[in-house]
């Protein structure tokens, strides 16, 4: 029996390449990290940019939400992991965490 995925609703944005993405468990977000170093924070329902915010010069490859601590955490090709607040886009934390492209 071959899977059916249907589609509920589609995001139309001109952006740069998007790299990864990710959807936040309660409210109608979702994350994209992009090739220029930005994460730009979507609400699906109505198509808005809701959040954006500059990570870095280089690509973002990896963002995950954590909303237990309102975060966003990204890891990019500048070699850092970075923790943002996603409600104030403060820069909580940054680590020199690879040695390697994620």
């Amino acid at each position: 029996m071959p899977l059916r995925l249907d589609v509920k609703r589609k995001l139309l944005a001109r952006s740069d390449r998007v790299k990864c993405v990710d959807l936040h468990p309660t409210e109608p977000w979702l994350l994209a990290a992009l090739y220029n170093g930005n994460v730009h924070i979507w609400n699906y329902d109505n198509q808005q940019l809701v959040k954006s915010f500059e990570v870095c010069d280089l690509p973002v490859r990896a963002a995950k939400f954590i909303p237990r601590k309102n975060w966003v955490v990204t890891g990019s090709d500048d070699m850092h992991i970075r923790i943002f607040n996603y409600n104030t886009l403060e820069r909580v934390h940054q680590f020199e965490a690879h040695s390697d492209y994620l």
